[in-house]
């Protein structure tokens, strides 16, 4: 479970008054994000039965979201957009007030490459939401969304995810002291991966350090990036746990460059700030022509996250030959090595 507040004020409408042909973003606190720059969102629909639309923006260049291998989005910039696209919802469909923290337990997504690639234009989108599940208490709520995202009337990704809303008074008193907790007083003294074996250019970008143990990592991101810490947080973010695991499988591929097609995750608790957090990736197998990759994260013996990899052309490593287990039958990160 991974959580995020925001509280501020919000204007009276939920979407930005913009006159016809004028786009603007959906107020950033309706995503929880402080940079405006980092909202992907720009409005949503009249919303049909059982549905709502939304409307968003993919930039051509991005501090994070770009992929380094050649002119097209990086998958995850997919499940960032279905993150904010179900705290936007939450806020403005089911009446989750600002200052309600939320706690992600589950998120997966899928998306097409060739849909990825960038133009010359921004890439503009469709949000098409169905909602699942959506249980509601005096003082929490738990809310199941599913996302269809298009560009150009084509499906670029699908995915969705679970997350509960809990008031402030409710998240203090199960938090504990861990609620005083600051990410930005993270310091860590592990060294960084290369950002190449880890499919990164920048090294602030890299969230893994190495251990004396092989396919074993700490996760130890930079607080200072901007994108991945964008607010105060008493843990570690989910999209810094997803984007550990992603840099953990990339590792067994590497010097082969490769990137997410999508991914399943499943958090189970907090990645607290006083504890180092490990992850570990385990190939398990082949069928041709996939194979699949389990990462998993653990802090103080006891399991954060569950994510699996898998790959459509990915080479086997050879470093995992001797170990054959089934693969796992449910959802997957799924890898391909760029064309």
């Amino acid at each position: 479970m991974l959580g995020t507040t925001l509280s501020a004020h919000l204007p009276d409408s939920p979407t930005p008054p913009c006159g016809p042909g004028l786009t603007a973003t959906v107020p950033r606190e309706l995503v929880h994000r402080s940079a405006v720059a980092e909202v992907f969102l720009t409005g949503s629909a009249q919303p049909e039965e059982g549905g709502f639309t939304l409307t968003g923006q993919w930039p051509r260049a991005h501090a994070f979201f770009t992929d380094d291998t050649g002119p097209r989005h990086d998958p995850l910039i997919a499940a960032e957009t279905i993150r904010q696209a179900g705290l936007y919802l939450a806020h403005t469909a089911f009446d989750v007030p600002l200052g309600h923290t939320f706690l992600l337990r589950r998120m997966d997504f899928a998306t097409v490459q060739e849909q990825l690639a960038i133009g010359a234009q921004p890439t503009d989108i469709t949000l098409d939401a169905v909602t699942g599940q959506v249980r509601r208490r005096r003082t929490s709520a738990t809310v199941e969304l599913r996302f269809t995202i298009h560009r150009d009337n084509r499906v670029v990704a699908t995915g969705g995810g679970e997350f509960n809303c809990l008031a402030p008074e409710v998240y203090r008193r199960m938090r504990g002291p861990y609620a005083q907790a600051d990410i930005h007083a993270l310091t860590d003294s592990h060294a960084p991966l290369p950002p190449a074996l880890v499919g990164r250019q920048a090294h602030k970008d890299v969230v893994l350090a190495a251990t004396a143990l092989p396919h074993q990592w700490v996760v130890c991101p930079d607080p200072r990036n901007a994108v991945l810490f964008d607010h105060a947080g008493d843990h570690i973010p989910g999209m810094v746990l997803l984007e550990a695991a992603r840099q953990a499988a990339h590792t067994m591929f590497a010097p082969i460059d490769s990137r997410p097609l999508a991914v399943s995750i499943h958090f189970e608790r907090y990645a607290e700030l006083d504890t180092p957090c490990t992850v570990k990736a385990r190939w398990m197998g082949a069928v041709d022509p996939s194979g699949t990759v389990e990462v998993t994260g653990r802090q103080a013996d006891v399991t954060v996250f569950t994510s699996y990899l898998t790959g459509v052309g990915t080479p086997r490593p050879p470093e995992a030959k001797e170990e054959q287990p089934a693969l796992a039958p449910r959802p997957s990160l799924t890898w391909r090595v760029p064309a």
